[in-house]
């Protein structure tokens, strides 16, 4: 039954991990729920027919899936080409897999590195844009990524044509790490003409994929790709988009993690600002006229590092507002009704908190009525 063991492979585990991703029917938030009943990988590929199917969620044909995998041969393929091309696999119960990806429920299982950058630095930011960028949109991007040099960032984009490519380049010119998100495996470059830069991100930065060798940067791959972007990220720019489009959907996913994301407003009659000025139309976005604008709200204003514990020793705050800042402290962004609701305060008495705690510098308005805490 377990034949695959004696496969030459120097490492059973990754061996299994890699596998796993390769059953028919097991997304990520299935494999999860698996292995968090299981125990493991390796023990979810030992469990029994019956045992597999008590587990909530898991139904015959995922069961028969495991039970009938013939997976290993194709993972020792990939392994095989891992060590000869020096990837790094990742699997999500890995260090150094990005710890961010980890709130995200659907964040990818297995991801294939090959670089030097810090997946989880403590700043990342995303830039997102069209592939038919225009020339002030190049700039914009160019103006925005320079004022990220002091903050010690990681920059990351999806290597596409247009914005994307302008942002990695950009980074790599102001000596800023940068990591390409792609939408296929690790033995191509797509687009073709960004070789030489994707050559340049390894040294400076690195290349990240969910997929494995073999795959072409087919269309339904990109959408996938745009939530390890988003995930991956504490904020998202919108440099420029249309009406519609893979940026638009970044900033949609990055909003239902939970993350901060920022839009470049454009004249009205420009088609690629149609997206961007939505997004702050409808408090989507934060509207970003420079990267201090992006700085003030993300607290990355070195200057500021130190006001809250400065002020925390001199400001003599009620219970109230002790109690209001605690839990915006352990929220990434919190509303004034959840606020009020875990508070059990009256929304006046929320609302008169949030006033002194602003006006103090301990937390910061952001757009949709949410508060966040420097």
């Amino acid at each position: 039954m377990y034949y695959f063991l004696s496969l030459n492979v120097p490492n059973q585990t990754l061996l299994y991990q890699i596998a796993f991703t390769i059953v028919p029917g097991i997304g990520d938030r299935v494999g999860k729920k698996l292995i968090s009943y299981c125990g493991s990988v390796e023990a979810v590929f030992k469990e029994k027919k019956d045992a597999l199917l008590r587990i909530p969620g898991i139904g015959k044909a995922t069961a028969n899936s495991i039970i009938n995998h013939t997976s290993f041969e194709r993972a020792e393929q990939e392994i095989n080409f891992i060590i000869k091309n020096k990837i790094k696999p990742l699997f999500y119960t890995d260090s150094e897999y990005p710890q961010r990806l980890l709130n995200c429920e659907d964040g990818p299982l297995m991801l294939y590195y090959k670089g030097k950058a810090n997946l989880n630095k403590k700043r990342i930011i995303s830039f997102v844009g069209t592939r038919r960028a225009t020339t002030e949109g190049q700039m914009n991007c160019d103006r925005f990524i320079e004022g990220m040099v002091k903050k010690d960032v990681l920059i990351v984009s999806g290597l596409a044509y247009g914005i994307d490519s302008f942002a990695h380049k950009k980074a790599i010119s102001e000596g800023i790490e940068t990591v390409g998100v792609l939408g296929h495996g690790l033995d191509r470059i797509y687009p073709s003409q960004n070789k030489k830069l994707a050559a340049n991100m390894i040294e400076q930065g690195g290349l990240l994929t969910e997929f494995k060798s073999g795959t072409k940067p087919d269309r339904e791959n990109f959408p996938q790709r745009n939530r390890i972007v988003a995930g991956i990220s504490d904020a998202v720019v919108v440099v420029e988009s249309a009406a519609s489009g893979g940026a638009l959907i970044t900033a949609d996913i990055a909003n239902s993690y939970n993350r901060d994301v920022f839009a470049i407003p454009g004249r009205l009659t420009d088609v690629y600002s149609e997206g961007c000025n939505r997004l702050i139309k409808i408090n989507k976005a934060a509207l970003a006229e420079s990267p201090k604008d992006i700085a003030y709200i993300m607290g990355w204003d070195d200057s500021k590092s130190n006001v809250k514990s400065q002020r925390e020793l001199f400001i003599t705050l009620s219970p109230e507002q002790k109690q209001v800042l605690h839990i915006i402290e352990k929220n990434k962004k919190i509303s004034i009704d959840n606020i009020a609701m875990l508070s059990k305060l009256s929304t006046s008495k929320v609302a008169s908190a949030l006033l002194t705690l602003e006006f103090e510098g301990l937390i910061q308005g952001l757009p949709g009525k949410l508060y966040k805490a420097y």
